[in-house]
Order: structure tokens, then sequence, then C-alpha cells
């Protein structure tokens, strides 16, 4: 169960550690179809199924997917790390007021 806000007593809060969690993983999940998409689409030949397609795009999707992913998972860690508060404790975040505080368990 979470604790009610330090300041404004609302219930309407979100546990950091897993918004950053979640921020790390859409932002690798974004970044990896961003880069794959714009490794396939930039090319000069239209991407279609009946014309003949190139490996070498597939391998360059691949590699720019996965340098997409690493950057927008440093991305999004870095989004949500900022709002972390200093000290001890389970890091909360009330939606209510924006507050941020520590709860120590």
């Amino acid at each position: 169960m979470s604790p009610p806000c330090v300041r404004c007593e609302s219930r309407r809060i979100i546990n950091l550690e897993t918004a950053r969690t979640l921020g790390t993983a859409a932002g690798g999940l974004v970044g990896s179809l961003k880069g794959a998409y714009v490794s396939l689409y930039s090319g000069s030949l239209p991407l279609n199924p009946s014309s003949s397609f190139a490996h070498s795009r597939v391998a360059a999707a691949v590699m720019s997917a996965s340098t997409g992913g690493i950057a927008g998972a440093a991305a999004g860690h870095q989004m949500v790390q900022h709002l972390f508060p200093p000290g001890q404790g389970s890091p909360w975040l009330c939606l209510g007021c924006g507050h941020a505080f520590r709860v120590l368990d």
C-alpha cells in the first residue's frame, strides 16, 4: 500500500523506482523502433515486398535499432532520475502536487 503524500495527503502517488524502470524500458523500445525505421526507410529504394531487399540494409537496421535502444534507455533513465529526492528510503512522487519524498521502510 502506498503512503499518502506528506504535503497534501493525497493517495495519488507513484513509486519512482517503478517509474524509472518503465522509463528505461519505454525509452529502449522507442529508441530501437526509431533506429530501425530510420535505417530501413532512409534509403533511395522504396521498401516493398516485391522488390529485391539487400541484406546489408537488415544488418544496418539491427545495428541502428541496438544503438537507438541503448540511447533511448539512457534518455528514459535520465528523465526520471532527476526527480529522485536525496536521502534513503523508497522514493515517491505525488501526482497531485508534484512533491517528491522518501519513506523509510
